[in-house]
């Protein structure tokens, strides 16, 4: 249809366009109509500025370039919401078919108020009539997908509320009388051009079947004024519902964390806080605020939570709505804490224990693994609010579980979490000393290539000694001149700081900054993610500048220098489990796989969560000190997923998951056999023809 009409009318395209507002008389009605309606819509975006701007400062605008790229990304192209394929379809076809719309009727406005004539020619023809059109129709599919989802298939993670709905149905009535009065102009005017809108041109149709010109212009007429009036009360209400995200969402994009994993921590001025710690609205940043009122209830962030996903109370769409609520209902712009330290300062808005969803009880489950933050479509930072929340209770009210106390109480006294054990920080190096293996401290060797910190799991926990042995040995197999710290060693501080002792935390990372510093520490292998991302991501902040390789990485280096020669011997079928702190957190997930294929005949079978989606083992946050409930265990139902495979071992490249998952697959394996093993100790078993190495 449209392209008989295009050739038919080729000769005078040129000529094509329409009239502008026909049928409509006292137009100016129109702009008077607009003027309430955008103070209104004024008095609203103002409202939540001004809530955000009595938030503390924080740097969020710099590296441009690198934020633009992520709105192109993540507002222009969808590519978070789009995860989703359902969900981000209809997103996608809503977000693209009002910008369009929204395009052509300011087309509309400048032909008609400004006089330049615009809408005409191919430019009305091909753009304002069958493109506008066809986005219109997309977005009406759109609307239709999203009431399907609502209404229908109702996902558990979606939460109806009357203004979801009544959002929904607005939408529905602009765009459907929207395609009406199209429909009844051509009808009426009998349209040359109105082929161009093919949508329009069915309307129109059907309307001459049942009814006469006078009846579609008085019709057009009713229409067009309630169609004016539910889209201005929609403009005018916007910023008073989630719709809101329309303009904070991209916003909050912009100003996202671009460091590691969105979830790199703030530090704290110990000098000058209020307090240590958050428990009050006015004491977080301008973005926190600003995360508040971005959030579109999606669920996206609980659904992937591994807490809630076992049954937890923990939420963290419910923990960012809450606060939402929280925030509405204050009026913080009216107060503004001490900028210096003040014993006498009290929380204006209390935040702990005031929901469900804030209650402390929910602030000790999170895992710290930021699958929350990775997920949520509109960059809101849900991992460094928890532990704000966390510090205050640490700190200002040493209130948390039992376990997590001995953890910390262990290491202040003895440099690691491990309350109990009888193991030192050179027990593993000391067995291979008896097979005839020495490993080098570094009073011994001068100048090392690079420093093996073996990390609190991997010497102190004697099932993961074993991979840390593994990793020494191929490091000598390698020519690599390398040393460990030993007895100098202590913990880098990151379950301190992720149960919330922030003044630990510092303490020991400056320790170990100055230790590096004595003995000229530039280079340092580790096989622990947590203490890869505090190394990388956090020193830094505190002076620590080196550089630092996760073993997977560093080991696939020096395969790929010729330093490091493996064989396809495990036999095994093989899936691999992403540590939290190295996929998620760092971005780092293709030489696990690279070792992995390697070192395997078969090929890798990958978990349906894997990569930078990867399911938590439950251990990161603190939470391999907490015992959990038997039936509410975040390390079991990993242990399922991997069961779910065909895969006869799990590869891992983290202690903390080797210790994690060991526990899940014994407690739920019924008959079923599963190894655990860290993809060093495969690589050895390749490099030395399966020979254990300790």
């Amino acid at each position: 249809m449209i392209l008989a009409a295009a050739n038919n009318a080729a000769g005078n395209a040129a000529d094509a366009t329409r009239q502008v507002l026909w049928n409509i008389s006292h137009a100016w009605v129109m702009y008077a109509l607009l003027v309430p309606t955008m103070l209104i819509f004024g008095r609203g975006v103002y409202r939540q500025v001004k809530k955000w701007r009595a938030g503390r400062p924080v740097q969020r605008f710099d590296r441009p370039g690198e934020r633009i790229k992520r709105v192109v990304r993540h507002v222009l192209l969808q590519q978070a919401t789009l995860r989703d394929r359902f969900a981000g379809a209809y997103h996608f076809l809503l977000f693209w078919g009002m910008i369009t719309l929204t395009i052509a009727t300011t087309v509309v406005l400048i032909h008609h108020d400004l006089g330049l004539p615009v809408m005409q020619g191919r430019f009305y023809l091909y753009f304002q009539s069958l493109f506008v059109d066809c986005l219109g129709l997309l977005a009406m599919v759109g609307v239709a997908m999203l009431a399907v989802r609502r209404w229908i298939v109702r996902p558990k993670k979606l939460v109806p509320t009357r203004e979801s709905t009544g959002l929904l149905v607005l939408l529905f009535v602009i765009l459907g009388t929207g395609f009406l009065l199209e429909g009844w102009r051509i009808a009426a005017t009998n349209d040359p051009w109105g082929r161009w809108s093919p949508v329009g041109s069915i309307v129109a149709a059907g309307s001459l079947a049942v009814a006469n010109v006078e009846t579609l212009k008085s019709a057009h007429l009713f229409t067009w004024w309630f169609h004016l009036l539910i889209v201005f009360g929609l403009i005018a209400w916007a910023p008073y519902t989630k719709l809101l995200h329309v303009l904070t969402a991209p916003l909050n994009i912009y100003t996202a964390n671009l460091d590691a994993g969105g979830g790199t921590l703030k530090t704290i001025d110990f000098d000058n806080a209020p307090s240590f710690g958050i428990n009050s609205l006015e004491q977080f940043t301008w973005k926190d605020l600003l995360d508040l009122d971005a959030c579109t209830e999606c669920g996206r962030c609980t659904s992937v939570c591994p807490a809630n996903t076992v049954g937890k109370q923990l939420s963290p769409r419910d923990l960012i709505l809450d606060m939402q609520h929280l925030l509405d209902r204050s009026d913080l712009a009216s107060v503004s804490g001490p900028a210096d330290a003040d014993d006498d300062y009290e929380p204006a808005f209390p935040v702990i224990g005031s929901t469900a969803a804030l209650s402390p009880e929910a602030l000790w489950q999170c895992t710290s693994c930021a699958a929350c933050v990775e997920a949520c479509p509109v960059s809101i930072e849900q991992l460094p609010k928890i532990i704000d929340l966390r510090r205050f209770e640490v700190m200002e009210n040493a209130k948390f579980p039992q376990t997590l106390q001995d953890a910390v109480g262990s290491l202040e006294e003895r440099g690691h979490p491990f309350k109990g054990t009888q193991f030192s920080r050179v027990d593993w190096a000391q067995a291979l000393h008896t097979q005839g293996f020495d490993v080098p401290t570094i009073g011994d060797v001068q100048d090392p290539e690079v420093l093996l910190w073996a990390g609190c799991g991997g010497a102190l926990v004697e099932r993961n000694q074993k991979s840390t042995q593994a990793l020494a040995q191929l490091l000598s197999k390698a020519g690599v001149k390398y040393a460990i710290l030993g007895r100098e060693e202590t913990c880098t501080g990151d379950p301190a700081r992720r149960i919330g002792n922030e003044f630990l935390f510092e303490t020991l990372a400056q320790q170990n900054i100055e230790t590096f510093r004595t003995n000229n520490i530039r280079t340092v292998v580790t096989s622990c993610p947590h203490c890869f991302n505090t190394f990388r991501n956090e020193y830094p902040r505190l002076g620590g500048e080196f550089e630092v390789m996760h073993h997977t990485t560093f080991l696939a280096k020096l395969i790929g220098e010729g330093r490091l020669t493996i064989n396809a011997e495990a036999t095994e079928k093989i899936t691999f489990h992403d540590p939290c702190y190295l996929g998620r957190h760092n971005g780092i997930t293709e030489p696990p796989r690279e070792l992995l294929q390697r070192s395997a005949r078969a090929p890798l079978i990958e978990m349906a969560q894997h990569g930078q989606q990867s399911f938590c083992c439950g251990g990161g946050g603190g939470m391999s000190f907490v015992d959990e409930a038997p039936d509410q265990r975040v390390n079991q139902e990993r242990a399922r997923q991997a069961l779910a495979t065909d895969a006869e071992t799990v590869a891992v490249g983290c202690p903390f998951c080797t210790t994690m998952l060991e526990d899940g697959i014994n407690a739920v394996k019924g008959d079923r056999e599963m190894a655990v093993k860290d993809i060093a100790e495969i690589i050895w078993e390749s490099v030395s023809g399966g020979v254990d190495s300790g």
